[in-house]
């Protein structure tokens, strides 16, 4: 573990790789590295069908000729490794078009200091312990009332870590942890099984849902499904728990991804700076949470992450930009760069969250007399180029401020323009996702069902 958690050995590496781009004839690169290890364990029935261990280092060099750039990546450095690997990629970077937006981030950009996100929880429990959280929740899945079968349990956790080099002087490296536990529980028989699940992820093992309670919401969810009606087709507020709620705030995420707006591919590519929430609306993508999910002390290209309202007081305030998508929308980047080792960097969000609004789940659901409540969503059906939305669903008929019996096999279809105007946050906020919300209300969405 120790050898894990020494970053030395890897930011060497990638200084290498870098030097070596440098003397093969490259005007700029840089490298990036991980490292990381894993391990879970899943079971079924109390019996393990699969415990995992996997760990390994792997490596990515982004070089430049002019305009023109390539990138390589390799698991094996071994001898002369970090020379022919620059070689390579110096040799295809001279063949391939040329990108006038490509290129290092500016250096004034770069993160100067590193700050501590509380990322990492330094010990791994053994296979033993995670095969006793895993049966923990099924267990408890199973010891539910009507729930029939078991969909298979998981637990599972690992630790991570990024260095960063470029031939602009920043070297830095940070190391991450995470922890899950999850069951599917399977209630019914024959053609009248339902099924359901829960999960919790966490950085550290101690903020983790005990596997008793995560086995026990499986099952209860489960059964909750049992015998679901038909509604006929008609339009009806719906509200959005908060487990699938988070996929509008997602929805919004890939519409102003700058990738998209550069390409003119997304419904808000003219919105920018205009009202598209209601009034009170804010949603919050924060890099810098300590323990989140999705944080990071610096970018993909050593940038300095922020924490930055992208809806404020319902107006849309920035696009989601990397260096890239920045410079050919004539900005500056926001510091969402990801990036893979054998990839370029692309704009993606961190921690995403829909601020909480000031009425609880039953106030927003009291004055309904026809609605629909979603517990899960189906399939894809989001085009982000005209704003159009149709996705399965399944969940609870609302009547009269009141959830009454559940639903299944229809269809809610609706724009997305129409629904970011409409929406309504409950107070009931929780992080528990890289992207979180309350739970949400839309007006006037099309149920679709016989």
């Amino acid at each position: 573990m120790d050898a894990l958690l020494d970053q030395t050995t890897l930011t060497d590496l990638a200084e290498r790789l870098v030097a070596a781009a440098r003397r093969a004839g490259a005007d700029a690169a840089d490298a990036v590295a991980t490292r990381g290890v894993s391990i879970s364990v899943e079971v079924r029935d109390g019996t393990v069908e699969e415990s995992d261990r996997a760990e390994g280092d792997d490596l990515g060099l982004r070089v430049f000729v002019g305009q023109k750039q390539a990138v390589v990546s390799t698991n094996d450095l071994s001898g002369e490794g970090a020379n022919a690997l620059a070689e390579r990629a110096v040799a295809m970077a001279r063949v391939a078009p040329a990108d006038r937006f490509a290129g290092l981030a500016d250096p004034e950009l770069l993160a100067k200091v590193i700050p501590d996100l509380d990322m990492l929880d330094p010990e791994l429990p053994s296979v033993n312990k995670l095969e006793t959280m895993a049966r923990a929740a099924e267990a408890a899945g199973l010891a539910v009332k009507g729930v029939s079968k078991s969909g298979g349990a998981s637990a599972s956790a690992g630790i991570g870590g990024m260095v960063l080099v470029t031939s602009t002087g920043f070297s830095h490296a940070y190391l991450g942890s995470h922890h899950g536990v999850s069951m599917q529980a399977i209630a019914g028989e024959g053609t009248g099984m339902e099924r359901d699940y829960d999960y919790s992820s966490a950085i550290h093992a101690h903020d983790l849902a005990d596997p008793e309670s995560i086995g026990r919401s499986a099952g209860e969810r489960a059964t909750r499904r049992l015998n679901p009606r038909k509604v006929q087709t008609r339009k009806v507020p719906v509200v959005f728990e908060p487990r699938v709620a988070g996929s509008l705030v997602g929805h919004l995420s890939s519409a102003i991804n700058g990738a998209a707006i550069a390409r003119g591919t997304s419904f808000l590519k003219d919105k920018l700076g205009q009202k598209i929430f209601a009034s009170g609306i804010e949603i919050i993508d924060d890099p810098l949470r300590k323990r989140g999910l999705g944080s990071h002390p610096f970018d993909a290209e050593g940038v300095a992450p922020e924490r930055r309202a992208l809806v404020k007081d319902g107006v849309l305030t920035t696009w989601i930009l990397d260096c890239a998508s920045a410079r050919e929308l004539g900005l500056k980047t926001t510091g969402h760069a990801q990036r893979g080792v054998s990839s370029t960097p692309s704009p993606g969000a961190s921690n995403l969250h829909l601020a909480p609004g000031a009425i609880t789940p039953e106030q927003m659901i009291k004055d309904i007399e026809d609605g629909f409540y979603i517990t899960d969503l189906i399939g894809m059906g989001v085009n982000l180029v005209t704003g159009d939305y149709s996705r399965g669903a399944s969940g609870f008929w609302i009547e009269k401020g009141e959830l009454t019996y559940p639903v299944s096999e229809v269809t809610i279809a609706g724009h997305l323009n129409e629904i970011f105007a409409s929406l309504t946050p409950a107070n009931d906020l929780k992080f528990r996702y890289r992207t979180n919300a309350p739970t949400v209300r839309v007006e006037g969405l099309t149920v679709a069902g016989v």
